[in-house]
């Protein structure tokens, strides 16, 4: 059974981090990447970042290379989303997904979600 679920969501002031987490069971993470993904009110669900962990690749979308950094967890199947010099457009429910895909990074690649967790950012 595989489940993922996703934390570490809240309020926080423009230019404020916030770290979310993804903790996945039943997962097999060499045979994974686990992605995060974000859908902002009205808009559709957009991918943030992956990450897999057999080679150590990562992704990261434009709008938030430099400010955010993915990484695996010191836990056994967790996986760490840091976001530094938060904007108020990064307010979103925010998603970790894993997917078999060798580059995933749309959502119809993601075969297991979790669910979300809402980051808001106030200016």
């Amino acid at each position: 059974d595989v489940q993922l679920q996703a934390f570490g969501g809240g309020l926080v002031q423009a230019g404020g981090s916030l770290r979310l987490s993804c903790a996945a069971s039943g997962v097999p993470f060499d045979d994974y990447a686990i992605g995060w993904f974000r859908q902002a009110p009205g808009k559709e669900r957009e991918a943030v970042s992956f990450i897999k962990t057999i080679n150590g690749s990562k992704y990261y979308s434009d709008s938030v290379k430099g400010r955010f950094t993915i990484s695996n967890g010191n836990a056994k199947n967790t996986v760490h989303l840091q976001m530094k010099a938060l904007k108020p457009e990064d307010t979103a429910v925010y998603y970790c997904g894993a997917s078999e895909v060798v580059i995933p990074t749309r959502q119809s690649h993601y075969e297991f979600w979790g669910q979300g967790t809402l980051v808001t950012v106030s200016s």
